[in-house]
């Protein structure tokens, strides 16, 4: 659904920045902040307290909002990803919001249905598909792997163009800010091909201590990760 110039600035008037203390959503509220955009952060420490677990809490976080940035946590490759994001985009639509832009992954074929939910939502809507951020390693839920030597993960020696979360942000800032944006989806990646070996062998060689990749099976993953 596309809307005009007019329609689409009018609507920008309060933006819910879902995940809004982590890795984007922190550096989105920041961004339109500094754009003079009313933010609300959505996480579970603010008031009110947005929880995927708790659905009862989401309409006090969608009073009054036009916009809405959603970051799902854990995963979208998660089991029960694609029914909360559903769940989520209805209540959103019914409360008025008129415009939802989807942190997504690449060669995920969980996060592309829930791509679709927004897709067919009936409001305008920008999808940010993303491959995997280096800030996973320093920010994230693998620092612990990295700082226990070992990087844990469901990936063989397949390249990743491993991207900045502040490129990411940059992208989301303006598809929740601007006209123009409506109906697109942006593919954000970096600059370089890295495998997860690569990847571990950096930080290895940057700080003198020994950090290895190791490969595993992706039902182990997802099973550890419950």
């Amino acid at each position: 659904m596309r809307t005009s110039q007019a329609e689409s600035r009018h609507s920008i008037e309060h933006v819910l920045v879902l995940g809004g203390t982590g890795k984007t959503g922190r550096r989105i509220a920041a961004g339109l902040k500094a754009k003079g955009i009313p933010v609300r952060v959505g996480s579970r420490s603010a008031t009110p307290a947005f929880d995927w677990n708790h659905e009862a809490g989401w309409d006090a976080c969608l009073e009054g909002v036009t916009a809405a940035y959603i970051s799902y946590s854990p995963d979208l490759a998660m089991p029960g990803a694609t029914d909360a994001i559903q769940a989520f985009v209805d209540r959103a639509t019914e409360q008025g919001v008129q415009r939802l832009v989807l942190l997504s992954g690449r060669g995920e074929p969980e996060a592309q249905a829930c791509e679709r939910i927004v897709q067919n939502s009936g409001v305008a809507w920008t999808v940010v598909r993303a491959s995997w951020f280096f800030q996973n390693f320093s920010e994230g839920a693998f620092t612990e792997m990295v700082l226990a030597g070992q990087i844990t993960l469901p990936a063989g020696d397949v390249q990743e163009p491993f991207v900045d979360v502040d490129d990411i942000a940059e992208v989301a800032v303006a598809a929740l800010s601007e006209p123009g944006h409506e109906g697109e989806v942006y593919e954000v990646t970096g600059p370089r091909l890295m495998t997860f070996s690569e990847v571990a062998s950096e930080p290895s060689e940057a700080t003198g201590r020994s950090i290895e990749f190791i490969e595993v099976p992706h039902d182990a993953f997802i099973e550890g990760a419950k």
